[in-house]
C-alpha cells in the first residue's frame, strides 16, 4: 500500500526531484504509521513474558490414561517444558500448578509433581483452585510473584484426571469409622458395628453441582442457551465448527505446544489428542438431550467431554528471559478476574470479563486479533455471544449504555476449542495462553484476548501481546 502511495505521488507534477521525494517519504512515513500495530503498556514494571508452554495430549477420560496417577501426568507436562525450553531444572524459583477434582494422595499436587519431575526439594510449590480457570490463577498468580520481586522465573500449569476421582463413604460411614478408630474395647466396637444400617454404604461422588444452586453446569447450559435463545441447530452448528477447526489445525501441524509422552502399558507413544471427531450434521441431529429431557438442546456432541491432561508455562521477566538467552513468545499484559449470580449466569464469565478488561486496556473489540474463549459447551458460547451484542444486557448488568458487540468470528477460536481438543478443568487456561501465542505469530497479530468461566460463576480475562522475537515453530 505504501509502496502505491509513493508511486502515484511521484507522478504528480512538481517543481523539483526534491519535492516529490519529499512528499513521497511523508507518504510513507504516514503509511507506516497507520500500519503499526497497537502495543499495551506494561503493569508490572518487570514486563513479564510468557516463554514457552506445553501440554501432554489431552484425551477422553478413561482412555489410554486411565491407570496413570495424576502427579505422574503433570510430571510428563513439566519435564516436557523443560526439554522444550532448556532451561535448567536449578533456574525455576517456583511452581504453581491448578487442579480441581484433588487427588487425597497428593494433596498439594504441584509439589508432589515437581519431585516427581527431579526438581530440587528447595523449590516452593503450591497448588491452586479456581476451576476451570485454575492454571490461568496459576499463570497470574506468577506474575503476581514475579512482580512483587518475590522471584523471577515461574512454571505455572494445571492437571486434570477425570479417569480415577476419589468417592468417599457417606458421612453417616465416615463418622462411624472415626468413632471406631477411638474405641477402647472390643464392647464398644461391636456397639458401634451393629449400629450400621445399609444407608451408610451409598458412596459419595465428587460434586458434578454447584454447591450454591445444586444445579449440575450442563442443566445451567441449557437454561442460559434457552434464555438467550441459542437453538439447537446453532449449537450443533458450533460444535461442529470447533471439530472442523481442531481437525484442521491439527492437520496442519500447529498444535506445536502438545508433547507426545510413553505410557506404561502402550506400545506407541501418545501423540494426539482423540476427542477430535468431526461429525456430520445429520450425526449431531440424531442424539438426545443430555441434561434437560426431552425438551433440552445440550447434547453430548455439543459439549465438552470428561478429559484427562496436564499442561505447563514458563514465565518470568523480559530481562531474566534476555539473560537467559530465551525468546518468549508473548508478553502478559494484563487480566482480570470477575464474579456473577452462580444461579442464573453461571458460564457468563466472558461476558462480563471481555469488556472489563478492553475497557481497562482502552481497547476496542477490533484492536483483538485472536480470541480464544473457552468453550464449556456450544450454548454457552452462543450466549455470551448474544450477550455481548445486547444492548439489554450491557445497560441492565454492565453498566454500560450501549452492547459491547461482536468479535470477527474469522478471529475466535479458529484452531477449535474446549469442544472439540477437549477440557481438562486446571490444565486449560495454558493451552488458551499458548495457542493465543502461536496464533498471533502465524496469524500476524499483535493482541490476543483469553476468557473463560468456570464454577461459582467466576470468570476470567487475560491480554497477551506477541512478542517481537517470538518466531512460528
Amino acid at each position: 500500500m505504501a509502496s502505491q502511495v509513493a508511486k502515484s505521488l511521484l507522478k504528480v507534477s512538481c517543481p523539483s526531484s526534491t519535492v516529490k521525494f519529499d512528499t513521497a517519504r511523508r507518504a510513507l512515513s504516514v503509511s507506516a504509521a497507520l500500519q503499526q500495530k497497537k502495543t499495551l503498556p506494561d503493569r508490572t514494571g518487570k514486563n513479564v513474558v510468557l516463554v514457552d508452554g506445553v501440554r501432554t495430549p489431552f484425551l477422553v477420560s478413561f482412555t489410554d490414561y486411565a491407570k496413570m496417577m495424576p502427579h505422574e501426568l503433570a510430571r510428563h507436562s513439566l519435564l516436557g517444558l523443560l526439554q522444550k525450553t532448556g532451561i535448567p531444572k536449578e533456574v525455576v524459583d517456583y511452581i504453581v500448578y491448578g487442579t480441581v477434582i484433588q487427588e487425597v494422595k497428593t494433596s498439594n499436587i504441584g509439589r508432589e509433581a515437581a519431585l516427581a519431575a527431579g526438581f530440587s526439594d528447595r523449590t516452593p510449590a503450591h497448588t491452586v483452585t479456581m476451576a476451570c480457570i485454575s492454571s490461568n490463577q496459576a499463570i497470574t498468580t506468577g506474575v503476581g510473584m514475579i512482580a512483587a520481586g518475590a522471584y523471577d522465573v515461574i512454571v505455572a500449569g494445571g492437571v486434570e484426571f477425570m479417569s480415577d476421582v476419589p468417592i468417599r463413604h457417606s458421612r453417616k460411614m465416615r463418622a462411624l469409622l472415626l468413632r471406631l478408630n477411638r474405641a477402647k474395647t472390643p464392647a464398644q466396637r461391636l456397639s458401634l458395628l451393629a449400629s450400621i444400617r445399609p444407608d451408610f454404604f451409598a458412596p459419595e461422588l465428587p460434586a458434578v453441582a454447584e454447591f450454591s444452586s445444586g444445579e449440575t453446569m450442563g442443566h445451567s447450559a441449557d437454561r442460559l442457551a434457552a434464555a438467550f435463545g441459542a437453538s439447537r441447530q446453532e449449537q450443533d452448528d458450533y460444535a461442529l465448527r470447533s471439530h472442523t477447526l481442531a481437525a484442521k489445525a491439527r492437520d496442519s501441524g500447529y498444535f506445536t505446544d502438545l508433547v507426545p509422552i510413553k505410557v506404561e502399558g502402550k506400545d506407541a507413544l501418545v501423540e494426539k489428542d482423540n476427542g477430535i471427531r468431526v461429525s456430520t450434521p445429520e450425526q449431531l441431529q440424531k442424539l438426545k438431550p443430555a441434561f434437560i429431557k426431552p425438551h433440552g438442546s445440550v447434547t453430548a456432541a455439543n459439549a465438552s467431554f470428561l478429559t484427562d491432561g496436564a499442561s505447563a508455562c514458563l514465565i518470568m521477566s523480559e530481562a531474566k528471559a534476555k539473560e537467559l538467552g530465551l525468546k518468549p513468545k508473548a508478553y502478559v499484559r494484563d487480566f482480570t478476574y470477575v464474579a456473577q449470580d452462580p444461579v442464573d449466569q453461571l458460564l457468563l464469565g466472558p461476558a462480563y470479563g471481555i469488556p472489563k478488561i478492553l475497557s481497562k486496556a482502552g481497547l476496542k473489540m477490533s484492536d483483538i486479533d485472536t480470541w480464544e474463549i473457552h468453550e464449556a459447551f456450544a450454548g454457552q458460547i452462543l450466549a455470551n455471544l448474544k450477550a455481548l451484542d445486547s444492548d439489554w444486557f450491557a445497560q441492565t448488568y454492565l453498566g454500560l449504555q450501549s452492547k459491547v458487540g461482536n468479535p470477527d468470528l474469522k478471529k475466535w477460536n479458529a484452531w477449535g476449542g474446549s469442544l472439540s481438543i477437549g477440557h481438562p478443568f486446571a490444565a486449560t487456561g495454558v493451552r488458551l495462553a499458548m495457542h493465543t501465542a502461536h496464533r498471533l505469530v502465524r496469524e500476524d497479530g499483535q493482541l490476543g484476548l483469553i476468557s473463560a468461566c468456570a464454577a461459582g460463576g467466576q470468570g476470567v480475562a487475560m491480554l497477551l501481546e506477541r512478542h517481537p522475537d517470538a518466531k512460528p515453530e
